[in-house]
Order: C-alpha cells, then sequence, then structure tokens
C-alpha cells in the first residue's frame, strides 16, 4: 500500500476540477420497470478533454446545501459547469409559461450557488453551452430561450445552432485583448459547433460579452478581474481533439487551476 507522501506526491501533479453533475430521469422500462432513482453524471468526453489537458477531473454532488457547497469549492483548484437542461426564465424574474420538461430546478438551483461560490472564492471557472447561460443568469443576467427568433446581423441569415455537436458548425468572432483570445491561443477568428436554442441576452453584473458567431449570436462572456472566470456558447468538450483552439481551452482552464493551486 501507498503511504502518505506518495498519495501527496501524486496528488499535486494534477490540479483537481470539480465537475458540477448532469442529472438525468431513469425512466421504467421493460428491462428495469420499478423506477430508478435519478443519476447524477458526465460525459466522459468532458471528463476526458479534462485529463487530456492535464487536470484531475471529479463529478460532485448535486445538493442545495451552503455548506457543503462551500466545502466542496473550497477543495477545488477549479470548477467545470457543462451542458444540459434549460435555465429556468423564473430566475430573472419571467414568470411566462414554458416547458419544464426543458428544465431541471435541481441543476438550477446548484449551480446558481456553486458558480457564485467559485466567483467569490476567485476559483477558476470554466463553463460550456447551459454552464455558460447559468454564469450569466447567476450574475443577474437573462437569457433568449428561443435563437431561432432573433434576428441576426444586417446582411447576414442565422446559423444552424442546433444538433452539431462532433463538427464545425460556424465561425465565431472573438474580441481583441480578452481572456478568451489568450486561452484559444491568440486566434481572433474561430470554429464552433453548436447545440443550444438559447443564449444570453442581457449581460449580468460584471459580465462582459467577448465572442460572437458572424450571425450575432452570443458566444462567450467572462468576467475581467477573474483569475479565469469564463463561459462558452460551444461545446469544446466534443472537439478539443481534432480542433486546436477547443484544445487549447481545456488547457488554459487547467493552467489557471494549476497556478491557482500553487498561489494557495
Amino acid at each position: 500500500m501507498a503511504d502518505t507522501d506518495d498519495i501527496n506526491h501524486a496528488r499535486a501533479g494534477r490540479p483537481l476540477i470539480l465537475v458540477a453533475p448532469r442529472y438525468e430521469l431513469c425512466q421504467p422500462c421493460l428491462k428495469m420497470p420499478e423506477r430508478l432513482a435519478p443519476e447524477e453524471t458526465a460525459a466522459t468526453v468532458f471528463l476526458d478533454a479534462i485529463l487530456a489537458a492535464g487536470g484531475l477531473p471529479l463529478v460532485m454532488s448535486l445538493t442545495d446545501d451552503d455548506d457543503v457547497i462551500a466545502e466542496m469549492v473550497s477543495m477545488a483548484d477549479g470548477i467545470a459547469v457543462p451542458g444540459g437542461h434549460d435555465v429556468s426564465p423564473a430566475l430573472w424574474g419571467d414568470n411566462s409559461s414554458y416547458d419544464e420538461q426543458l428544465l431541471c430546478p435541481e441543476r438550477d438551483a446548484f449551480e446558481v450557488k456553486l458558480i457564485k461560490a467559485a466567483i467569490d472564492s476567485h476559483t477558476p471557472l470554466f463553463c460550456a453551452c447551459r454552464g455558460m447561460q447559468v454564469l450569466n443568469v447567476a450574475l443577474g443576467g437573462s437569457l433568449c430561450m428561443d435563437v431561432p427568433s432573433r434576428k441576426p446581423e444586417s446582411g447576414m441569415a442565422l446559423w444552424r445552432h442546433t444538433a452539431i455537436l462532433n463538427d464545425p458548425a460556424h465561425p465565431v468572432e472573438i474580441k481583441a485583448g480578452s481572456l478568451l483570445e489568450r486561452a484559444v491561443g491568440g486566434f481572433s477568428l474561430v470554429q464552433a459547433n453548436s447545440s443550444h436554442h438559447c443564449c444570453v441576452d442581457r449581460l449580468g453584473e460584471g459580465v462582459e460579452l467577448v465572442a460572437c458567431a458572424t450571425d450575432g449570436i452570443p458566444e462567450a462572456i467572462e468576467v475581467p478581474g477573474e483569475r479565469f472566470c469564463l463561459g462558452v456558447q460551444w461545446h469544446p468538450e466534443y472537439t478539443w481533439h481534432k480542433m486546436e483552439t477547443d484544445f487549447n481551452l481545456w488547457k488554459s482552464f487547467v493552467s489557471a487551476a494549476a497556478a491557482y493551486r500553487e498561489s494557495r
């Protein structure tokens, strides 16, 4: 059995990246007619991207307990929030009817608290798709819940923004001097996949829009002044292995987590 020093030495090699879980309901079927408990999961591609970038991913547990969330955040060198369900419009005061099957109140409650705790502690934070949307909402912003209804940039038609995960869907223009520009390797124009029908609308407090698709749809936000606080609307976990800019995102995030760990 390895002694404590060996374990600590091995642990020191990779920054600990806590991953907010997806929440999956298991429906009864012929194979399993009993109703199973919901599952808190993570996509293999998301964990693989963190591993490939040099991080040590660990899936969190959903909870609304402030003390438990604070303890988990205190453990983390970095926190990653993935995509999934739509964010409830009620969180920014919109109480109009919405398809509840598209929502996940358990994730909303947990991720809003998690993101606020991460920012309060200045822990590096990387959010993808839904994660970017929750980041904006947690800081007081709102979302557009129907991207196809948005008017594109003058002279443009809307790109297809749904169900393209494994290949580039459209170009994204990045603001000069932004964290995102540095994180992707200094590029001002990148390609991104796309699988969403909601997007950032009104920006939250302290949030800066740093990238848009060429049709005008918001594609990335960040919180200036933080060590690393970045949200992208696309899914770099699916394309990191074949797109340099997406792998650079993961490496930049993990590098920020490693630097944070060294500073503590």
